[in-house]
């Protein structure tokens, strides 16, 4: 299969982008185990080379030398997790295997870090430009926290852990993938959906019929189906029922996760130790801005300080108005959404299906590439010829405004299916910087999980579906605008308290009149968003403000709990997390539910010990905006700093100098409380 596996060819379709057309399951292990060999092959002659070792010829050369296996599992990873079938989920765990030991292999290879090690202790008399020093510091602390200076039987220890890690984080995430898809809410009787907003019951209709009972509603899981669903439906048993199912994803059922939480906390301890450190987090915050468990925790309690009496108001508001509505006198978690909306629409006149008809996706999409354009004088153009892997995904030509400069392909995947994990994120099929021996340009994707057009109806966003496609969008400029070497420090490639930046500043323009008025138009009269509806809008966001914090605490100090305590004193799952929530939670927890067991976050995703990232990245982009309204949301200075400084940048300098250099002066800590009004 070598000489035809397209894997393995060199891609020959516009900017040689991945030919998805023609790539079968069956293609990826050969492929995989092909490219292993060509890049041990290029590190033999790394290690073989008998001139003296020097940045090009070692660090450049490793940066270089794995090209193809990185394409290969790019390609499959992202396949896997937008559009997975039964056969690639059976194939993961040999994929994640083969990778794992071949970066095993790679980073407790001896003789391979002598080259580095003797490149980096003479780094000071090296000129090299910050880029590279940044790439030079990067590749030595990687292989050093990756086990280079273990002896050998630690060395195999390290690698059987990593090969068991690489096993367990997909079976994690294919746990809750499958009880997600398990769970079905069948409706029969129309009284059932009463309150439920016409969108939500005609998707739920359309739904049905493809699973072949027609004239029956059905909800799911998938949030663009859950979310209407807890929020408005006024039978009260049928929300018990849906809360109860999502707050249960795979725990005590047949997709059990306790096992494997307990297993992977226990695998990265141990892991960590072997290391030299004292946990999986004193490892993970090493290389974080917040650098230390200590200034994290000092971090979350502060917010905590500031966010829970202001989340025990939101939660007795919202109790005394279910009481005074509907008599209800035991407010449970079902109830809170329902009622927490009535209340809104009670004190600001403000209803957020409302906002709906402004949001058509395809105007949206219009109205965020608008913003990248005012911002930062990107254009983007739709390219139909572009191989894609599934019929709803679109590619678009990205490029500078000014010049025509051509800046790289830009894919939107924007429906659920059943073969995509739950959630939004954005990826890359090719890194910017150096491939084939030239720099070049970068290939990015956003994966969401949005409200479908029904046949009636057009894709009509929600308001956190705006702001998630925003979200995105701002991780995928980071992307696109990178403009570095080396792909290890470009793009996205930065600290995991600092990756955030990007995205969630993006969010704040869907918060202001003027950048609503881009793309905010009825999707039937084109008329533009009114004055006073976004009036209500900017009123009801810091509409329970301190609740949603402590939302978000609650999930980062469980994280931390996590990966701060000893696995040896952990037995029973549940009964750690009631006691890691203990000071964060407002409601009292359900029996028969938990969040640990579906916190792909932390168990498959790059967060561990990192989540506390969410809030971090928040400080720095409340005060980061707070410039923008200073001098104008469109003004063409600071968006020109903050392409210059943040975007463009990656990780080719410390995130503290780069946010200073855009900023003037570090973070203002208060900025967030500011926004949120808790001060």
């Amino acid at each position: 299969m070598k000489n035809t596996n397209p894997l393995l060819q060199k891609f020959t379709g516009f900017d040689a982008c991945v030919p998805f057309d023609q790539i079968q399951v069956e293609h990826f292990k050969p492929a995989l185990e092909e490219s292993i060999q060509i890049a041990k092959k290029n590190i033999e002659a790394i290690k073989t080379n008998s001139t003296e070792p020097s940045f090009d010829n070692v660090i450049v050369a490793l940066e270089t030398c794995s090209e193809r296996m990185g394409l290969v599992g790019l390609v499959f990873h992202n396949l896997e997790s937008a559009h997975g079938n039964d056969e690639m989920m059976k194939l993961a765990p040999e994929i994640y295997q083969l990778s794992a030991a071949f970066g095993s292999d790679v980073s407790l290879d001896a003789d391979l870090f002598k080259k580095i090690k003797a490149v980096y202790d003479k780094k000071d008399s090296l000129k090299l430009t910050t880029e590279q020093m940044s790439l030079l510091d990067k590749t030595y602390k990687s292989f050093v926290r990756n086990g280079a200076l273990l002896d050998e039987a630690k060395k195999e220890k390290l690698r059987a852990l990593d090969q068991e890690l690489a096993i367990l984080s997909p079976k994690f995430s294919e746990n809750v993938l499958k009880a997600t898809n398990a769970f079905e809410l069948w409706i029969e009787d129309k009284k059932d959906l009463e309150g439920l907003p016409e969108s939500a019951v005609e998707a739920a209709a359309l739904t049905a019929e493809k699973k072949g009972k027609k004239g029956q509603w059905l909800f799911t899981l998938q949030f663009p189906s859950y979310l209407p669903f807890i929020t408005y439906a006024q039978n009260r048993s049928l929300r018990e029922k849906i809360s109860k199912a999502a707050a249960s994803k795979a725990f005590r059922d047949s997709f059990d996760n306790q096992d494997v939480i307990k297993k992977i906390v226990k695998l990265k301890f141990e892991r960590a130790q072997l290391l030299g450190f004292k946990d999986h987090a004193d490892f993970v915050l090493q290389e974080r801005m917040a650098r230390d468990t200590q200034t994290v925790q000092a971090f979350l309690k502060r917010l905590i300080e500031a966010g829970k009496s202001a989340a025990q108001k939101d939660l007795q508001e919202v109790r005394e108005f279910a009481q005074s509505t509907d008599g209800l006198t035991d407010l449970q978690p079902w109830d809170f959404a329902y009622y927490s909306e009535k209340l809104k629409e009670s004190k600001y006149a403000f209803n957020e299906e409302d906002l709906r008809p402004y949001f058509k996706l395809e105007n949206v999409v219009e109205g965020v590439f608008e913003h990248a354009q005012k911002l930062y004088g990107l254009t983007f153009k739709v390219n139909s010829s572009i191989p894609v892997y599934h019929p709803e995904v679109k590619v678009y030509e990205i490029y500078e405004k000014k010049n025509n400069r051509y800046m790289g392909l830009f894919y939107t995947d924007f429906f659920p299916r059943e073969t995509k994990k739950a959630g939004a994120w954005m990826t890359t099929f090719r890194e910017q910087g150096l491939h084939d021996g030239e720099v070049k340009r970068p290939h990015v994707a956003i994966v969401c999980n949005f409200t479908k057009p029904t046949a009636t109806k057009p894709s009509l966003l929600t308001y956190d579906e705006v702001r998630t496609l925003f979200h995105e969008f701002g991780h995928a400029l980071h992307g696109m605008l990178a403009d570095g070497t080396y792909p290890s420090v470009t793009g996205t490639s930065v600290y995991w308290d600092f990756v955030e930046l990007p995205s969630q500043i993006m969010e704040n323009w869907v918060g202001e009149k003027e950048g609503l008025d881009v793309f905010a138009k009825h999707y039937e009269t084109q008329k533009p968003i009114p004055h006073e509806l976004v009036e209500k809008l900017k009123r009801a966001q810091k509409f329970q403000a301190g609740w949603m914090m402590m939302r978000q605490l609650q999930f980062a100090t469980l994280d931390m709990a996590w990966y701060t305590s000893n696995p040896q004193t952990i037995t029973d799952v549940d009964a750690f997390e009631t006691q890691a929530t203990q000071e964060t939670r407002i409601m009292p927890k359900i029996p028969g539910t938990n969040s640990s067991c579906s916190f792909s976050h932390i168990f498959a995703g790059g967060y561990s010990a990192g989540y506390y990232s969410y809030k971090w990245a928040e400080v720095l982009d409340a005060d980061a905006f707070e410039y923008f309204l200073e001098k104008g949301i469109f003004n063409a200075e600071v968006a020109l700093k903050f392409k210059e400084h943040i975007l463009s940048k990656g990780g080719s300098e410390h995130p503290m100098e780069l946010y200073k250099r855009f900023r003037g002066r570090e973070p203002d800590p208060n900025a967030l409380l500011r926004r949120d009004g808790l001060i």
